[in-house]
């Protein structure tokens, strides 16, 4: 019997440390970039872990008036186990925060073409 739990939770760490990871760099610093502009857009302080958990609800709201699909769980899931890293890793990685700039160039390193 197929079990889609697995599935799904499987598909979302795979997509967290594989291709998204390249993508986008440490996924704690990434929330706490989103934060930031939503903090700026908002007039309101939104932490890292505020920003994975509206992620969250996005895909939660899409899931009850939209036609979702598996990947509407799987990035839930992945923005729920993000959420709990902000919260628990987010003051660590807050004392060693990189400015936009540094993190571009690291990035940008990182990901050069071949």
């Amino acid at each position: 019997m197929r079990n889609l739990t697995k599935e799904y939770l499987e598909t979302a760490i795979k997509l967290i440390c594989g291709p998204r990871a390249k993508d986008y760099g440490d996924k704690v610093i990434n929330h706490g970039n989103i934060a930031k502009l939503w903090s700026a857009y908002l007039d309101k302080e939104i932490t890292a872990h505020d920003a994975a958990i509206m992620l969250g609800l996005l895909k939660i709201a899409r899931a009850k008036f939209g036609n979702p699909h598996a990947d509407t769980y799987i990035d839930a899931a992945a923005y729920m186990a993000i959420a709990g890293e902000c919260k628990l890793e987010g003051d660590r990685k807050e004392t060693t925060k990189e400015t936009w700039s540094e993190g571009y160039a690291k990035w940008k390193k990182t990901n050069k073409k071949e």
